[in-house]
């Protein structure tokens, strides 16, 4: 079977900083990929390259075959790019129109991919499959919790139907207990659907949670990657050996941390 997502020597600068530099991997039908770092390594750079906000200066984005790094050409091939990949963002509350109750985001989105669906039918089947109910339907944003506003991202990047969701630090503005349920809500609509899901994180126990493969990132490179519990069981570069550690625990030494860091 075909990769989903194949991404390959994919390059972005912005004046001396080599942003992306040579990131090349693969994401199977249904799979979920990790892509972790710490700030400035890249990782959401390369998520806005997929998704089309930003260009790439070198390199090609693939899905399902069909490569996307070019400009889209017309109307037509911008809606259907979009159906291809879709993106949650770590804020939903800057994400949505604070003016624009749930059901009009949802209605806004299908009127301009699926123009002769019943809106109503698929609006109220989207709002149960994130576990939000009608209710919630007349709501605007600013009326709901951090947690149900990411569920109403959710449902609007569900909606076009997307073979991959991106997701940008998707769960790091959430409570712990909230960030569980989304996670475990994300893992249900994986099952259901059989989309594939790419993570941009920091948190490398959302990692272990819902990746089945992880990609670190350190500097505009890829240093490391593989199946997920090999990568954070055994690491075998030393950046990666670093995060790990950074992770605070019983007897974390944070001077210790601060010193291996300088030292690579």
């Amino acid at each position: 079977m075909s990769d989903l997502l194949e991404v390959t020597g994919l390059c972005r600068s912005f004046g001396a900083v080599r942003a992306v530099d040579e990131v090349s991997f693969t994401l199977a039908p249904g799979g979920s990929l990790g892509i972790v770092g710490e700030s400035g390594s890249g990782k959401t750079t390369t998520a806005r390259i997929l998704v089309g906000l930003e260009r790439a200066d070198a390199g090609q984005v693939a899905v399902l075959g069909r490569p996307r790094t070019g400009r889209a050409r017309g109307r037509t091939e911008r809606l259907a790019r979009a159906r291809e990949i879709q993106m949650v963002f770590q804020d939903p509350y800057l994400s949505l129109d604070p003016r624009t109750s749930v059901e009009d985001a949802l209605r806004e989105t299908l009127r301009l991919h699926f123009p002769d669906t019943d809106h109503p039918r698929r609006i109220a089947e989207l709002l149960d499959r994130v576990g939000l109910g009608t209710r919630a339907a007349g709501a605007l944003p600013r009326q709901l919790s951090g947690g149900q506003r990411q569920r109403v991202a959710i449902a609007r990047a569900l909606a076009v139907e997307p073979a991959v969701m991106v997701l940008d630090e998707a769960v790091a503005a959430l409570d712990v207990s909230v960030q569980a349920q989304v996670l475990n809500l994300l893992a249900d609509i994986r099952e259901q659907t059989g989309i594939g899901y790419l993570f941009i994180t920091h948190d490398l126990g959302v990692v272990r949670c819902v990746t089945e493969q992880v990609v670190v990132m350190r500097h505009g490179r890829i240093v490391e990657s593989g199946p997920t519990t090999a990568v954070l069981a055994a690491p075998r570069h030393p950046y990666t050996r670093l995060l790990l550690d950074s992770v605070p625990r019983p007897g974390w030494d944070p001077d210790a941390i601060a010193a291996a860091r300088r030292a690579l």
